[in-house]
């Protein structure tokens, strides 16, 4: 499969039209499996293949929901506009500390993001825990508590409005568990600027007008206690400056693409050009999909250019001059894609977060004659 990847980017620079002389030696496939994969990791926006974990570990629930939302299995992408941006980036709490019984301070580590990427959107997620709230005429008069999240600017000085800086405020049921999100952009947005200014987030609980909380009726689950799947979370959605040519469409009509190809010489959408990643060893730190099919596109252009072969104004001429030899040296158009679908990867990257990326242009969804 890597030789039959390397040999297709080859020919596409060389010609629509390889030839056998672009069969490499099999002595040489070593050398092209090496080049193969360093190709594919640049197209991925990758260096080096990040490290698997160090033990099995389970992304986050929400991150895999969000891939399911966004991909089919095959990770081609639904519908290009669900998505915010085409990064998305989820860290653990790596400092998880209670300094009180109605306080928690966490400390999210940002250094994988890339100083190009734009930051659209960041939210803290925590987890709150099921409580069981006593009877009684006190408490049926309180039914609510505030959650406040705030940015910690100096750590010595949390008890005064100069250590920390208010980013969210919300009442919740005192009844009640789940999922709570808070919207920290500004404060992330900071600490991109500013590495040294990343001091974490404080969340503390009162009662309504300031007045303490029962430690026993409102809990989050910390990062140290509690299962992989509650722990509290920074979600981070970044745009990496690609230029994009969205679809309004994806799956949907790339399956149509494929129901109306007719197999034989004329140019159509064939496909054999699949990539699997447990083949290539990257199975350890990509999570989904574990293979896709990039699909691609064969056959000849010949004279004269039906509609069906989708031809470009440009292509038409050209299989005109080729076909009354007008000129020298011009060969008949080539088959290629003419509309091309984004791809989305689930993934673990060096500091063991979970990354959820799109990738434009990855699969041919039909093919023209250009």
């Amino acid at each position: 499969m890597l030789r039959l990847l390397l040999l297709l980017l080859l020919a596409r620079l060389q010609s629509c039209n390889p030839s056998p002389h672009n069969i490499l030696p099999e002595e040489d496939a070593e050398d092209v499996r090496t080049e193969a994969l360093k190709r594919l990791l640049e197209v991925f926006g990758i260096e080096d293949p990040p490290r698997s974990p160090h033990h099995i570990k389970q992304p986050p629930q929400y991150m895999v929901d969000l891939y399911n939302t966004v991909a089919g299995a095959d990770g081609i992408t639904k519908d290009p506009d669900i998505l915010e941006g085409n990064t998305v980036r989820s860290f653990l709490d790596k400092r998880p500390e209670m300094l009180h019984s109605d306080q928690m301070h966490f400390l999210f580590v940002l250094s994988s993001v890339a100083k190009n990427e734009r930051i659209l959107t960041a939210e803290l997620h925590l987890f709150r825990l099921r409580t069981k709230v006593p009877e009684g005429p006190l408490y049926m008069r309180h039914h609510f508590c505030q959650v406040s999240v705030y940015q910690v600017l100096d750590k010595n000085k949390l008890d005064s409005f100069e250590g920390k800086k208010l980013l969210a405020a919300r009442l919740i049921a005192l009844q009640g568990s789940g999922w709570e999100v808070f919207g920290i952009t500004q404060a992330v947005r900071d600490w991109m600027e500013e590495d040294s200014s990343n001091h974490g987030l404080l969340v503390t609980i009162h009662g309504l007008r300031g007045a303490p909380v029962d430690p026993s009726m409102v809990q989050f689950a910390s990062g140290r206690d509690h299962h992989e799947s509650k722990k509290p979370m920074l979600v981070l959605f970044t745009d990496d400056g690609s230029l994009w040519q969205r679809s309004s469409r994806g799956e949907g009509e790339l399956l149509q693409n494929k129901q109306r190809t007719r197999l034989g010489s004329g140019c159509s959408l064939r496909q054999l050009l699949s990539v699997d990643f447990e083949e290539i060893g990257w199975s350890g730190w990509i999570i989904s999909p574990r293979s896709y099919n990039a699909y691609h596109c064969k056959g000849s252009c010949p004279f004269p250019l039906g509609e069906n072969m989708r031809p470009t104004n440009h292509a038409t001429v050209q299989s005109i001059i080729n076909a009354l030899k007008l000129s020298q040296g011009v060969g008949s158009p080539c088959c290629v894609p003419d509309k091309l679908f984004s791809i989305n990867l689930l993934y673990f990257d060096d500091d063991e977060n979970v990354v959820l990326k799109q990738y434009d242009d990855m699969v041919a969804g039909s093919c023209g004659c250009h």
